[in-house]
């Protein structure tokens, strides 16, 4: 299994030049069972990503391009009269697949954006008096531009903490960036990837998850930092339980993929920025122009999250 995890890695690290972190990351992730939100200036390399991570794990894809005019049914599906049986059948949308992507979703308006809650809490969609089950596993990676662009809704708290992580790939180095330029177009690459897990390797892997060990110790340094961030004035909204459970399944995930069965410290603060960041907001008095996660306002992504893991003491005391 470790093996596969290291060539899924390499296979994600020849389409996206130059990110090994963020990738790293992405695909930690996916392996948890979270959904991913990736958050950047256009053409970054957030799509050419998605469809990487789903080359990986060998699982059914569908795009949706989010505009002002989606509806909820184009992503969800409804009933369609059938004239030669008399009856209404129902026609599944985009969303019944196993990895969705969300393309500039926070262009569409707040009432289709919601129509993804369900799907992304509980793995189903209720339409028509009936519950239906969406495909095992199920998995959102939505993209977003940064608020301050021209034509977004910003997405609600509600929705934001449905996502496991919040990355931003930014722009690439000068040597990537050489090589990136160089070669054919990146993008043909991302199409070529290979399958390097199957679908009872992601089972196997949730199982292997659960028995990765957590003890006291880092668990209180997880609780301090949640502390933090609801007590500290420069924060109104801190990190929600969902939240800190998430921290857990993330940092126990990066602990399995560096081939490890218990968490450090180590593994909290790799994922913690990533986790925390897209659901902390400033209070009046500290916010600046833009959002937290915003790559073009002065408050760049992730200062929130970073300011409070480097506030608390991995220690106490």
């Amino acid at each position: 299994m470790q093996s596969s995890i290291n060539t899924a890695l390499t296979q994600l690290n020849r389409a996206i030049l130059g990110k090994d972190e963020p990738v790293r990351l992405a695909l930690c992730c996916l392996l948890s069972g979270g959904h991913l939100l990736l958050e950047d200036l256009p053409g970054m390399g957030k799509t050419t990503l998605a469809h990487a991570l789903a080359g990986v794990l060998g699982l059914s894809f569908r795009r949706i391009q989010f505009t002002s005019d989606l509806l909820p049914a184009d992503i969800l599906g409804g009933s369609v009269f059938d004239p030669s049986s008399g009856q209404f059948h129902f026609h599944e949308g985009p969303v019944f697949c196993q990895v969705l992507m969300a393309d500039e979703i926070n262009r569409a308006t707040p009432r289709t954006q919601s129509a993804l809650l369900e799907a992304m809490e509980e793995g189903q969609v209720s339409l028509d008096g009936e519950t239906r089950p969406l495909p095992e596993p199920f998995f959102v990676i939505a993209t977003q531009n940064p608020s301050e662009l021209a034509g977004t809704y910003p997405l609600p708290e509600s929705q934001t903490d449905r996502f496991l992580m919040c990355l931003s790939l930014g722009y690439p180095d000068t040597v990537a960036e050489r090589q990136l330029l160089a070669q054919p177009d990146q993008r043909l690459i991302a199409q070529k990837i290979d399958k390097c897990l199957s679908l009872a390797d992601l089972k196997n892997w949730q199982r292997l998850l659960m028995q990765v060990h957590l003890s006291d110790a880092v668990l209180d340094y997880i609780q301090r930092l949640i502390d933090f961030s609801r007590q500290t004035s420069r924060i109104y909204l801190g990190l929600s339980p969902r939240g800190g459970l998430a921290i857990v399944r993330a940092a126990r995930c990066y602990a399995l993929m560096d081939g490890r069965d218990y968490v450090t410290p180590d593994d909290v603060q790799a994922i913690f920025v990533a986790v925390a960041d897209h659901r902390l907001s400033a209070s009046d008095q500290f916010a600046v122009s833009g959002s937290a996660t915003s790559v073009t306002s002065s408050q760049p992504s992730g200062v929130l999250a970073q300011w409070v893991l480097d506030s608390v003491n991995v220690l106490p005391g």
